[in-house]
Parts: structure tokens; C-alpha cells; sequence
């Protein structure tokens, strides 16, 4: 049996980290449409928090919301932890049932370090609340695009785009503690992570994910 053939009978998740203003989104849709060109692969494209029509609504709580400015750190983390337990249930779990190669925008390890790390929320009670959300399922392959945390809150600046979100307005030491909770992470868990440099341009960053992928998967 091929690889490619195993990857259509049990499924793949991947997910995709990194700070805001990294690129991951870009690169997301990149590896899609490359996904999308192989015979018999199917491919699920969703994010967190957000995916499914309860996720999206908390999403907007979280980071659209006028309300959210006075939200406490475990508040943020509980509501990311409930979006996450939808998005597993209604669409993860039956996507990889069914065979589909799933990138997922964020998944659990957004909570270990943004509410972890950059929050300091304690150990236990965020490793118990992530358990508890995702049950048993871990990502094949985590990506995070790396960028260093000034060049990201540039990007952000130079966005054409909406008002910025909860998180994208934070400053230049939270994003540079996200940053190295990333890289901390990756470091001790180096066969689920493939880190990337986030400055390289756009399709450098796509054929390094790209090669990864292929190699593990196909």
C-alpha cells in the first residue's frame, strides 16, 4: 500500500502555528491548492478559534467583541478550549474518519503558549482544560512559521485590512514571549514540529512546508 493511498483510508492532520502577522494563513491556502492538485486527496481547510457555526460565534467574543477588553486571561482560555471541542468533534474527527487531509489554522498548541506561556497560566489546570477539549487527538505534523516577534507586529501594521483584532493588538513583548513558547515547544517535541523561517519569501516558505509534507505523508 502507497503512502498516498494510506493517507486516504485514515486521514491527516496538520496543524499550523506561529505569532501574529507570521504568514500561516498564506501559507495555508498555498498548501491546499497544492493538496487539492493530487488525485484522491481531500482536503479540509478550517481554524481556530472559529470553524464551525458555534466556533465562529465565540470567535467573534474573543476577538471582535467591544466587550472582550475587560476579558481575565482564564476567561480567554476556557472560551478558546470550547471552540476547540466543537471544531474536534463536528469537523476534525469526522474529516480524518472519512480520509481527508485536514489544515487546521491553530489548534492546541496556540493555548499551551499564548495562554501558558504568554498569559502564564498555570501548567496543570491549561494541560487538563486542553485534554479535556481535544480528547486524543494530536496533530501528524505541526508547522510553525517562525518570524521574529517585531517583524510580525510590522506586518500587522501594513495590513490593508479591517481594525485589528484582540490579539493582533497586543505589543512587541507578548508576541516576543509567543514566539519563543513556539520555539520551546518545538524543541522538545521535534518529531511533530517542523519549524520555518517566516522571513524567507513567500514561496521559499511554501516548497520548505511542501517538502515535508511530501516526505512524511506521500
Amino acid at each position: 500500500m502507497t503512502k498516498e493511498s494510506e493517507i486516504t483510508k485514515k486521514g491527516i492532520l496538520i496543524s499550523f502555528e506561529g505569532s501574529e502577522g507570521c504568514g500561516k494563513s498564506t501559507q495555508i491556502r498555498r498548501i491546499a491548492d497544492r493538496l487539492e492538485a493530487i488525485d484522491h486527496c481531500d482536503v479540509v481547510v478550517t481554524r481556530e478559534p472559529g470553524g464551525t457555526e458555534i466556533g465562529e460565534e465565540v470567535r467573534h467574543l474573543l476577538m471582535h467583541s467591544t466587550a472582550n477588553s475587560a476579558m481575565h486571561p482564564e476567561t480567554e482560555l476556557l472560551l478558546f478550549a470550547a471552540s476547540r471541542a466543537q471544531l474536534v468533534r463536528e469537523l476534525i474527527v469526522p474529516s480524518v474518519k472519512a480520509g481527508k487531509m485536514v489544515l487546521c489554522d491553530r489548534f492546541l498548541d496556540s493555548t499551551t503558549v499564548y495562554q501558558g506561556v504568554a498569559r502564564q497560566i498555570a501548567e496543570d489546570p491549561l494541560t487538563q482544560i486542553n485534554d479535556f477539549a481535544v480528547g486524543d487527538i494530536v496533530p501528524d505534523l505541526t508547522v510553525v512559521v517562525d518570524v521574529p516577534a517585531e517583524i510580525g507586529l510590522e506586518r500587522i501594521k501594513h495590513r490593508i485590512s479591517d481594525m485589528p483584532d484582540r490579539m493582533e493588538q497586543e505589543n512587541v513583548s507578548f508576541y516576543a514571549k509567543v514566539r519563543e513558547g513556539y520555539l520551546i515547544l518545538a524543541r522538545s517535541l521535534p518529531d511533530r514540529f517542523l519549524v520555518v523561517d517566516g522571513t524567507k519569501a513567500p514561496h521559499e516558505v511554501e516548497n520548505e512546508i511542501w517538502q515535508e509534507i511530501h516526505a512524511r505523508f506521500f
